[in-house]
């Protein structure tokens, strides 16, 4: 039996920074929209057609949600039917290294598995 080892590591605070980080960009789908809003500002039919299979339903609650945490700028464009874009904020463009690093990771992943 190996010996229970007695140095402890330290937990992070309930509230740590990488907690409140990944408690945004962790949903289903949020790093997709993320990526997209990265390139340029989006309406919402754009958005929903670069995401396959998302729903209406979930990507109204996903750009709620980001809009909220500040992340994603919601304008509303006077016109006749009113439209709607948006675009991420200062905060939003910087996650971007992040998302980028997580999918040139997910890349990797796929080559060394012989995916496509």
């Amino acid at each position: 039996m190996v010996p229970r080892r007695k140095n402890k590591v330290e937990e992070p605070p309930e509230k740590c920074a990488l907690t409140v980080c990944l408690s945004i960009i962790g949903g289903a789908w949020t790093p997709n929209i993320i990526w997209y809003l990265s390139k340029q500002p989006r309406r919402f039919s754009e958005l929903k057609s670069d995401i396959p299979g998302i729903s209406a339903k979930m990507l109204t609650q996903r750009l709620k949600r980001l809009e909220a945490d500040l992340i994603v700028n919601r304008k509303v464009i006077p016109s006749s039917p009113p439209t709607v874009e948006y675009s991420l904020t200062q905060l939003g463009l910087e996650l971007k290294p992040a998302i980028e690093a997580i999918a040139d990771v997910g890349h990797r992943l796929k080559a060394l598995r012989g995916e496509k």
